[in-house]
């Protein structure tokens, strides 16, 4: 796979995945039209819709720097995610959606603090002014709210902490005890990022949210662990 010659690092990109067969064969073209990935790790979460079947077509292509991970059975984003952060080997560990919302053309704008060593952990934020697709109002405000109420606990002045785009020197999560199985990954890795008094660095990135009926996963209900998550680690280690 075509690298960039000028960068002093390598890239993993981990691409959690379920029920996601209309989707991943075009996100994974995606990623690798920017020729920044050194690898490329699909983890299929237990998928039930074909997903599996296209991926197992396509790592017998024989893709250069292509993992595809099966989970036996569905158990969620942040069980997904630990199994591809496992397998990589790369510098640098950058989580990318199966689902079209976010474009990896906003790549290089996440790696240039980076490789400018500003700081080790890098947001791409959907509410800095970047391209969008209108989201859901209730939606935003959720997001909102708990990115707040991350800011209230942990000193933070974060704009979107639910977002997908969350790139981390591999140490870094090395070094991590991660125990998340869902969506309050999120919360989790960001709680414990900003406890060891990381600060994080955020860059404006383009969004395509889709609907309800494009298939759309997280939900009101989500909500709760991420909040209790939040709360969780403010008051342990």
């Amino acid at each position: 796979m075509a690298t960039d010659p000028d960068k002093q690092f390598t890239l993993a990109v981990i691409i959690p995945c379920y029920n996601e067969v209309d989707n991943i064969e075009a996100v994974l073209q995606r990623v690798q039209a920017t020729g920044l990935a050194d690898e490329i790790i699909i983890v299929d979460d237990g998928s039930g819709d074909g997903t599996s079947e296209v991926l197992a077509r396509i790592a017998d292509e024989g893709h250069a720097g292509l993992q595809v991970l099966l989970m036996e059975r569905n158990q969620g984003k942040g069980a997904a995610l630990r199994r591809g952060f496992a397998a990589a080997s790369a510098d640098l560990l950058l989580i990318q959606d199966a689902d079209l919302e976010y474009d990896p053309r906003d790549y290089p704008l996440l790696l240039q603090p980076l490789q400018e060593g500003i700081a080790p952990v890098v947001y791409g934020s959907r509410f800095l002014g970047g391209p969008r697709k209108a989201m859901y109002f209730w939606n935003m405000v959720a997001n909102k709210s708990l990115t707040l109420l991350t800011n209230v606990l942990y000193n933070a002045i974060l704009s979107d902490m639910m977002t997908c785009y969350k790139l981390f020197r591999r140490e870094l999560l090395a070094d991590m005890t991660l125990r998340a199985d869902g969506f309050d990954f999120e919360p989790e890795v960001t709680a414990k990022v900003l406890k060891r008094g990381i600060h994080i660095y955020e860059v404006p990135i383009s969004y395509n949210g889709r609907e309800w009926a494009e298939g759309k996963k997280i939900r009101a209900s989500d909500s709760l662990p991420v909040l209790w998550t939040l709360l969780k680690y403010r008051l342990i280690d």
